[in-house]
């Protein structure tokens, strides 16, 4: 199957040599960031039909390009299928094209269920994948046959081959949601992390990107005003601010291959709202150009911390002033942590989570 004859190609945006849409090319190329909209969001209960993605592209597009190295491949827009299978067929067609060439896809637009299609893609080529989602809701519903925003966490968990190694779930908040969904994430060792402890700044919930292979954002955790931002406002969210830091600590993430960005509201009539989907996307492609400049081969202090007799060993990025836990040889089995649990451990308390084998 040829997926380009599912997908139109954006407009042309006229810009300045110093804006970032000067470098965008169209054609998919190597190792690079490729952005994809969707209009599919029938997963939430709406409609397919093509949607207007010009205010977003042209806030985008006129963004600054800084010294970015990384090249930005923009697909278009991808035609919604007859049925909402088809539509994730055609969207794991791409992700597999852009994986084969060592770009990461960014889905912007559609409802959240395709974060399956991000994960079956995923699932074929590695094992223990890592995956963060940033959410207001969980739900693990295992009800009806076509997948959807309500279901689709059970789908993935219930895949024949399941490769999921870590889930970290961000930015929930209680009143929202069904207790059960949350007990059982809680239950199964999967991190669960409330909207209160992101807000004002991202260092308690940095690790939870560090190592991520997949990222998706919904919408709904983003807070409206005045007019909605998702196709499921809440007054209450990540505010302008939040949500760009860590759409920039998504960016910065040592294994990261694949982000989705789903149920923004399209059809909202506020610019600032296109303004801030636009400036999440810069601010995430500012975070792979740094990601990338950095060394292959790090250097760090290691710490050795006595808790009840037992040792327990953290180690510091010299060059980043990231920290990690674990006393294994190879660095890439250490856990992502932050100087507060280290200085934690020094008084005596040692996160479960760093237990679990």
């Amino acid at each position: 199957m040829n997926f380009e004859d599912f997908i139109i190609p954006a407009q042309p945006v006229k810009t300045e040599k110093w804006q970032i849409g000067n470098v965008v090319s169209e054609s998919l190329g190597e190792d690079g960031i490729a952005l994809l909209f969707l209009s599919d969001l029938r997963g939430a209960g709406r409609g397919a039909e093509m949607q207007d993605f010009s205010q977003v592209r042209k806030n985008f597009y006129r963004l600054s390009r800084l010294d970015f190295e990384v090249p930005v491949y923009d697909l278009g827009n991808m035609i919604s299928g007859k049925t909402p299978q088809d539509s994730h067929y055609v969207l794991q067609e791409v992700l597999a094209a852009c994986h084969s060439k060592g770009t990461v896809p960014v889905i912007v637009g559609g409802s959240c269920d395709f974060a399956y299609s991000l994960f079956y893609s995923l699932n074929f080529q590695q094992e223990n994948i890592s995956y963060t989602q940033i959410s207001s809701t969980v739900s693990l519903s295992g009800e009806g046959e076509e997948i959807t925003e309500k279901n689709f966490l059970n789908r993935i968990f219930s895949t024949k081959n399941f490769n999921i190694r870590d889930f970290h779930l961000l930015g929930y908040q209680k009143h929202l949601n069904e207790p059960d969904s949350v007990r059982l994430i809680k239950e199964v060792d999967f991190d669960i992390i409330r909207l209160a402890e992101m807000m004002n700044s991202t260092d308690r919930v940095e690790p939870f990107f560090r190592r991520a292979d997949m990222i998706t954002i919904n919408c709904d955790a983003v807070e409206s005003f005045s007019d909605a931002f998702s196709v499921h406002p809440q007054v209450n969210g990540l505010n302008r601010r939040e949500i760009c830091s860590y759409m920039k600590e998504a960016g910065l993430s040592e294994n990261l291959k694949s982000v989705g960005i789903f149920n923004f509201n399209f059809s909202s009539g506020n610019l600032l709202n296109h303004q801030l989907l636009a400036q999440m996307l810069w601010y995430l492609a500012e975070g792979i150009n740094i990601r990338r400049s950095h060394p292959q081969n790090p250097d760090y202090d290691t710490f050795v911390v006595l808790v009840d007799d037992n040792e327990y060993t953290f180690h510091r990025d010299t060059f980043s002033n990231l920290w990690y836990f674990g006393s294994d040889e190879n660095a890439a089995l250490w856990k992502p942590c932050s100087r507060e649990d280290y200085e934690l451990a020094k008084r005596g308390s040692i996160h479960p989570r760093f237990l679990r084998e």
